[in-house]
Formats: C-alpha cells, structure tokens, sequence
C-alpha cells in the first residue's frame, strides 16, 4: 500500500485548501477531533432544517484533524434519500424537486468506488472515482457547506451545484439548473450560491493548471486489503 498518511500530510493543506471559517465549528457537537486510518467515520449530508438527509461510512485513509481522507467502496450500505411520496430525486420535476418532503431510506452505493478529500472548512470535497476493476477515471467536486465535525464523522450540507473534472484536467459545471431551482425553493440562500460559485471556480482554476489535488496524486490509489467494507453504525456489512 502507498504511504497515503504521508501524502496526505504534506499535500493537504496546500494551494487549494488553505484553513477557511467553518459555518458551525466550535459547538460542543462540533469540537475538533480526527480519526485513526482504518476507523469508520460517517459523511452525514445535513439539511437546512438540521434533519439528516443522506449517511456514507467511510473507511479512513488519513486524517490530520484538518483534510480527512476516507473511502467509500462499491457496493458499500448507505442511508440516501428520497421524496416522500416514494419517487428518486431526479423522477420529480425540476420545478417541485426541492418542494416535496424528503425521507431517508436503506441504499447501496453503486456505479464506482470513491476516495473523498474532505477539507474541514472548504466549501467543496473531491472525489476521486475508480471503476469496479480499480482504474481511475475522473474527479468530481462536491460543492457543500462545511458544518464542523460531530463524534462520528464530517458533517456538510450538499450545495446542490457541482464540478466535473477529466483527467486531462478539462472540467464542467454540473448541475447548475437544480442549483437555481434549489434557491427558488429556499433551499439555498442566493448568498450560499453565489460563494459555492466563488468556490467552484477557485477548484475549476487549479483543475486548469493541473495543480492538487488534479495533479495525478492518488489515481493509483488502492484500499488496504485487510480492512473490511465501512458499515453505518447498528448495521452489519
């Protein structure tokens, strides 16, 4: 396995991360704290109102209290949601998508593996995405904002607006008409757009030059074969 601690250490915290202001950092829920490689921490994405939409366990690579890097493997157990007449997210029109009551249910993470640089107080985490035979195939950047950490792992609020990245390092927006839709219906604050924007075209900028984390870093990356698949806590694997 390569020394991702090591990586991970002296990388992190570099060009495009640089330490921001966390929106709920410092309560008692949200002190900080960090992870030992191997732990499982849970991803909690986190709604306006304070329920808890969407639950990933990951597998932790490295942490340093700062950049928390962790896995999240094909295949893996999560907690996703859907409208709470029963429809996907995307079933419903873009006009009452983000209108209609939402509720969390049992799912399976599908389609690719993930490895996630999660910045504690970025407005946006990176996902390095593997095929199911291990080979690399693109970046993609989760615009959200950082909530601060609770005892069992990052919590953040999905921005709704997104970054493609391809490794010649070309990027795109994704999903920019939900973005708009998402603060029509209150979802999102025009102020939280227009600096999950802001933050989108910083990460789009280093795409451009190649620079971290677009740099190659990690595309070779290989989970410890030792570690078992992350589970939510109560739930077996």
């Amino acid at each position: 396995m390569n020394d991702h601690r090591r990586r991970t250490s002296s990388r992190g915290g570099g060009d495009g991360y640089r330490r921001r202001t966390s929106s709920r950092g410092g309560g008692d829920g949200y002190r900080r704290r960090s992870w030992a490689p191997g732990q499982t921490v849970v991803e909690r994405f986190v709604r306006p109102d304070g329920s808890v939409g969407q639950e990933h366990p990951l597998r932790v690579i490295s942490d340093d209290g700062q950049v928390l890097f962790g896995w999240l493997p094909l295949g893996t157990p999560i907690i996703a949601s859907r409208l709470q007449d029963g429809r996907a997210l995307r079933d419903a029109p873009l006009a009452e998508r983000f209108r209609v009551p939402r509720i969390p249910v049992p799912d399976t993470w599908h389609g690719t593996s993930t490895l996630r640089m999660i910045p504690e107080d970025a407005w946006s985490s990176v996902w390095w995405f593997f095929e199911p035979d291990g080979r690399f195939r693109d970046w993609y950047v989760n615009l959200e904002v950082p909530l601060g950490r609770c005892t069992g792992g990052p919590d953040r609020m999905d921005g709704i607006l997104d970054l493609v990245v391809t490794p010649n390092t070309g990027w795109r927006w994704k999903d920019e008409d939900e973005a708009v839709a998402a603060v029509e219906a209150g979802r999102l604050t025009p102020e939280q757009l227009d600096r999950l924007r802001e933050e989108g075209e910083r990460i789009g900028a280093l795409a451009g030059r190649g620079a971290f984390p677009f740099d190659g870093s990690y595309t070779d990356f290989r989970p410890e074969p030792a570690w078992p698949q992350p589970a939510l806590p109560g739930r077996s694997r």
